[in-house]
């Protein structure tokens, strides 16, 4: 016998067998997918946000690097996870997130007045953070609506082989007003 002794086993490495995804794509399938509404994505991305901009005040002492890092991949959660039919408020929630969530470390003192400034100074300081993350959710959003509308153009508009054809109603016109039927 070629090869080697008898009874071994030969492994394929590389490519997975035909019909199974490779345990990468397993892996990510098994991951939690919800659909958001748009109220639950805002609310979503804001509460996360708020946690962030705490664990980091508590932390690395307000770094805003490693709040704006981390903005980012919220950013790309909340497109994700929102629904299709309310695609349109990713893009608009995480800036709104944003300002949530950089209230802890803007680092006002002196009062509202005081904390207002430091949180409006944050924001202006840290707009590329901001611009990068609606950039990535309305990209995100962008693509999901796109291949949403393809896959309903390529739905067949006929009915399913095997049923049968919708009866249609018939329209009958009402008599005219005013005036007998001669």
């Amino acid at each position: 016998m070629e090869g080697g002794p008898a009874g071994a086993a030969v492994y394929r490495v590389g490519a997975p067998a035909a019909g199974r995804p490779a345990p990468i794509v397993q892996a990510l399938r098994r991951l939690p997918a919800p659909r958001l509404t748009g109220l639950g994505a805002g609310l979503f991305a804001s509460a996360a946000m708020l946690v962030v901009g705490f664990l980091d005040l508590l932390v690395l002492d307000g770094s805003p690097l490693a709040f704006g890092l981390l903005f980012l991949p919220v950013s790309a959660l909340t497109a994700l996870w929102v629904r299709t039919a309310d695609l349109v408020t990713a893009p608009i929630a995480v800036p709104i997130a944003f300002a949530v969530g950089v209230v802890p470390i803007a680092g006002g003192t002196g009062g509202f007045g005081g904390q207002a400034m430091a949180v409006v100074t944050a924001l202006a300081v840290h707009a590329g953070w901001l611009y990068g993350g609606t950039l990535i959710a309305g990209v995100i959003a962008s693509v999901r609506k796109a291949r949403d509308m393809t896959r309903r153009r390529r739905r067949p508009t006929a009915p399913p082989p095997g049923s049968a054809p919708r009866a249609r109603p018939v329209r009958r016109e009402p008599p005219p007003r005013g005036r007998a039927p001669r």
